[in-house]
């Protein structure tokens, strides 16, 4: 079981997930409420607040987070959230994509900047302000890439 989802539980918050905003229960939903205009997310599911406007993707079905692919891929973000993740994911990913790091090395080198345990190192469940960190220190580790690249 995943740490989430002991989390949740040991929040008594069992067979579904809270919105941080409202304290409201999430309710799991399919892709096409979230998404309505993409036909590629319709078979995806997504934990929704929508009062708050805040969600959160699921896992696939897998045998490590469960078969019912139930299990959300973060916290419940809003929109400020989600586009402070978007901005996280888009200065960190290239890192690993790009190949200067391997993914695992990637993310072993966020963990240390950002001073949290490597196993704790999930943008999805980063905050607004750790979120900006990641791009602060993201963009300080492109900038030092240029300066090498440019000797």
């Amino acid at each position: 079981m995943s740490a989430m989802r002991l989390a949740f539980q040991a929040a008594g918050v069992s067979g579904g997930i809270t919105c941080p905003y409202c304290l409201q229960k999430a309710r799991l939903v399919d892709g096409a409420v979230i998404y309505p205009h993409r036909q590629d997310l319709r078979q995806h599911r997504f934990w929704q607040c929508a009062p708050c406007n805040a969600y959160v993707g699921c896992h696939k079905p897998n045998r490590r987070l469960g078969l019912d692919g139930t299990e959300p891929l973060g916290r419940l973000a809003n929109v400020e959230l989600r586009q402070a993740k978007s901005a996280a994911h888009g200065c960190f990913d290239w890192i690993w994509q790009d190949r200067h790091k391997t993914r695992s090395e990637a993310y072993a080198w966020l963990a240390s900047k950002l001073d949290i345990p490597v196993e704790r190192c999930h943008i999805g469940e980063f905050d607004v302000p750790t979120c900006r960190r990641v791009v602060e220190v993201c963009e300080g580790f492109r900038k030092s890439m240029l300066v090498t690249f440019q000797k």
